[in-house]
């Protein structure tokens, strides 16, 4: 297990509780941003087909908390595909320990339709370009420059911070977060809460309201393949048995299919509070509350819920024949399904009826859905961590559309949720920043986030 060395200025564990050191400090204002663009310099882009390796980068984070007087492990459950792991200990050893963790790998991107290379770590105009900019180089740097902070100032937070950075999470974690738990369990012993990526950042409303959701959940991830078979042959020839034309029409039932309602607690929560900004009367927990209605009210606050009221399944990948007067015998498609807490079985049945007797369907990627609870103190810890940097801000909880590495440290009791602190201007399109062109993070945005991280952290 990863300690503080002896005599390390971090060993001392009177400095967080008695608030000698009330803030970040400019060095580590600094380092934020110049570890964001050097992690993202270092191109550790994940095409899913197992050719990515991130442990240039587990060795540039690795090499940073060493430096913090942390002894960081790395692990590989296959070679080059590098996870690392630390542990930053606390004040009170019978407190349950708080994981930390954020990926290191990317999405692909195409240099050609972005206005810098993608891989530049560019700053320009106060702000920091490139892939993995917001997902989630930053909060990994955010973390790096905390960590340094708090060994320069010897501060100790209340609970154990156990600190993560993961491989694959951008494909099937199998190499990631998921070998971390099903092999390295031990590494997360004590720890209850979890807390990462896509959370804790602006949203305007249009309206002069700031509002900052906090991740108390995430849809879980149903990723699906089609395969239709029929009878090959030429394409001159009628061919009732044609496996595109099976395949075109099960994919199109997929994709018009409308998902009926199904409010989670988080959600209900979530509509909840939004409703409570804009004084809406209609209560989500009412047995006749119409869901589109109130979404329609929010404006565009309704961003915010809209994509979790429903589960989800949208085509994605089609893939049939080889010559155009040659009909083949197989047709294959993929489908990015989202499955909302307590709808799987649902969701199995409605795939066997929408794809119907000539098409098969199989689980590509599955994992479990998420949510956790609002009423905790570590919920009430970051809204008020949120709030001391940004005194405006109208704090909510929401689900994630998507999933992230939480679904798997689940599988150890962790209780996830997210919460990467930036502070965004308007017209600033965050959502549209992941997985996008041009992906970019405001220098100002880093530095709220790791000012909060910390105020947070020390206090949770």
């Amino acid at each position: 297990m990863a300690e503080l060395s002896p005599g390390h200025p971090g060993a001392d564990g009177a400095a967080a509780a008695s608030g000698e050191a009330t803030g970040v400090d400019e060095r580590a204002l600094d380092e934020v941003v110049r570890f964001t663009s050097d992690l993202i310099r270092i191109d550790t882009t994940n095409r899913g087909d197992g050719t990515c390796r991130e442990r240039p980068a587990a060795e540039y984070a690795a090499a940073r908390l060493a430096g913090a007087g942390l002894e960081p492990v790395l692990l590989e459950r296959v070679p080059g595909r590098t996870n690392v792991v630390a542990r930053y200990p606390g004040t009170d050893p019978t407190a349950p320990a708080l994981l930390l963790h954020g990926h290191l790998d990317v999405v692909p991107a195409e240099p050609a339709r972005w206005s810098v290379p993608p891989f530049s770590g560019e700053v320009r105009d106060g702000v920091v370009w490139g892939r993995g900019a917001v997902d989630m180089k930053d909060m990994d740097a955010m973390v790096l420059a905390m960590v340094r902070f708090w060994a320069r100032a010897g501060v100790r937070p209340r609970r154990d911070v156990v600190i993560a950075f993961t491989a694959d999470e951008e494909a099937s974690a199998a190499d990631g977060a998921a070998f971390l738990a099903d092999r390295h369990a031990a590494l997360f012993e004590g720890c209850t809460e979890g807390v990462s990526e896509c959370g804790a950042y602006t949203f305007h409303d249009g309206r002069g309201t700031q509002i900052y959701p906090i991740a108390a959940g995430e849809r879980g991830t149903a990723w699906v393949r089609l395969t239709a078979r029929g009878r090959a042959g030429h394409g001159s020839k009628i061919n009732h048995a044609n496996a595109v034309t099976r395949l075109a029409a099960a994919v199109t039932r997929i994709g018009a299919h409308a998902w009926p309602v199904r409010l989670t607690p988080t959600v209900r929560a979530s509509l909840a509070a939004l409703g409570s900004l804009y004084g809406l009367d209609a209560d989500p927990h009412a047995p006749d509350f119409d869901v589109d209605a109130h979404l329609a009210a929010l404006g565009p606050a309704a961003a915010l819920a809209a994509p979790v009221v429903r589960n989800s399944t949208t085509p994605t990948v089609l893939k049939a024949g080889y010559k155009v007067n040659v009909i083949p015998g197989e047709a294959t498609a993929l489908i990015d399904g989202r499955c909302l807490p307590g709808t799987e079985e649902e969701f199995r049945a409605t795939l066997d009826e929408l794809t119907g007797p000539d098409v098969e369907w199989e689980f590509l990627h599955h994992e479990i859905p998420l949510q956790s609870p609002v009423d905790t103190p570590t919920y009430a810890r970051m809204r008020a961590a949120l709030e001391e940097f940004a005194p405006t801000a109208r704090v909510v909880p929401f689900m994630m559309s998507g999933g992230t590495d939480a679904k798997h440290f689940s599988r150890l009791g962790i209780t996830g949720y997210g919460f990467t602190p930036l502070r965004l201007p308007e017209g600033y399109d965050y959502g549209a920043m992941f997985h996008g062109v041009d992906e970019r993070v405001p220098v100002d945005a880093l530095h709220f986030g790791v000012r909060v991280l910390d105020r947070f952290l020390r206090t949770a």
